[in-house]
């Protein structure tokens, strides 16, 4: 019995001494077999596209109007306790000390410390603690306290990086100093500026990486108030650059600017009280963007992926909701969206995909689209809400607990 590759070119479609008709039928039913599996294949690739899109606006186009508690603990918190996001859940600190309180409310570790005015700030998995007008600063990772550092002289202002290395403007009697220390506490740089000529340092920023820093001075030009910023880079081009690692500086007069940012690594954003300008410093600063402001700014937020302002609507009246006006603009300077809203707000807080709005017992959480996506009125004042690790949970904190909450479509909960 010889096998052979028949003429249909089908290596499975074999003749066993048959008739060439029968061969050329079998061939035909393959083929149309073929077919039908193709167009079923096709179908149900299709299917599951227009689900996917289907459920794709459905989750991005729902409005929640209600929650459940998924996890509830007690605790007293300090009227003075300030909140900031620390990995996936919350530093909390004060005079008195700091804790990270994980999504159920529960104090994973509680650290010590000695300060009157403290201030923080966090990037990775790693923030800083200092005492601002003081000596102390305190560095912690997930896992608690990795040092504690005595400065030379007065904490103006502070930084950390993703590895744990920060910055700290310090200050003495006719020169100020901006000086980077590993986690550890080891001095890695020093920069002194003189008062007379740079100015008093406003605020600072350090790259994700550590290496550059950007930095807003203000100054007296005679009668004038002007306001420098200057970039430093502390790698090969900073290097090659000149002794002090200045790489670009930009003069304003009459605007103050008391906010520097680093958005990513290499884009940096500077607020004004008049616009935002947004550069490019890859190595070098260069000028991305400018947003000019329309109205009186009554606060401004910013992510990775863009920046924001809320302005305040003069024009509103007892009849008017919208006392205020959001807009959202991308890291090239397109403004997104506006949103009025009329919540009488205290914190904001501003993720990659939600910005939210807490204040009193209320909270409003909108999405980079523009959109509401929930609006409730607690029983209890909010002190802090962010964004849990699971999709549409919250870490919520009141005076007397923290829960962690579900939306849910239907009201109550």
């Amino acid at each position: 019995m010889a096998f052979r590759k028949n003429d249909t070119g089908y290596d499975n479609v074999i003749n066993i001494g048959g008739s060439e008709e029968m061969a050329a039928e079998n061939s035909k039913r393959l083929r149309n077999s073929s077919r039908l599996k193709a167009r079923l294949l096709m179908i149900l690739v299709t299917a599951v596209i227009l689900f996917g899109a289907c459920f794709y606006v459905y989750t991005r186009l729902r409005r929640f109007r209600g929650y459940k508690v998924v996890h509830s603990s007690d605790v007293v918190f300090d009227t003075n306790s300030k909140f900031i996001r620390f990995g996936d859940n919350i530093l909390k600190y004060s005079q008195d000390g700091v804790s990270y309180i994980d999504s159920n409310g529960n104090n994973v570790w509680t650290a010590g410390i000695n300060t009157t005015n403290p201030i923080a700030s966090e990037r990775g998995n790693y923030a800083v603690v200092a005492d601002k007008g003081g000596n102390n600063v305190y560095v912690f990772n997930l896992d608690g306290l990795v040092s504690e550092v005595t400065m030379p002289y007065k904490v103006v202002d502070i930084d950390v990086a993703k590895q744990g290395a920060f910055t700290c403007v310090l200050e003495s009697s006719e020169t100020n100093y901006i000086n980077m220390y590993s986690s550890a506490g080891q001095p890695i740089y020093e920069m002194q500026t003189s008062i007379n000529k740079s100015g008093y340092p406003i605020d600072i920023s350090i790259s994700h990486d550590g290496e550059k820093l950007f930095s807003s001075f203000f100054y007296m030009n005679g009668i004038n108030t002007n306001v420098k910023l200057t970039a430093y880079n502390f790698g090969e081009v900073g290097q090659n650059a000149n002794a002090d690692r200045m790489v670009g500086g930009f003069t304003f007069e009459s605007e103050m600017i008391p906010k520097v940012e680093f958005l990513t690594n290499d884009i940096v954003a500077a607020f004004s009280d008049k616009e935002i300008i947004i550069y490019d410093m890859k190595e070098k600063p260069s000028e991305r963007a400018r947003i000019k402001y329309d109205n009186e700014i009554q606060s401004i937020f910013y992510s990775e992926k863009y920046v924001g302002t809320v302005e305040r609507n003069n024009t509103a009246t007892s009849t008017s909701a919208a006392y205020f006006t959001m807009k959202l603009y991308d890291l090239n300077g397109k403004e997104k969206f506006e949103f009025p809203f009329d919540l009488n707000y205290k914190q904001i807080y501003a993720s990659e995909d939600e910005i939210i709005f807490t204040g009193g017992n209320q909270c409003l959480i909108v999405t980079t689209k523009g959109r509401t996506k929930f609006r409730y009125s607690f029983d209890s004042q909010v002190m802090n809400m962010i964004p849990a690790s699971k999709s549409n949970e919250y870490i919520v904190t009141f005076e007397d607990k923290t829960e962690t909450i579900k939306l849910t479509a239907y009201d109550g909960h």
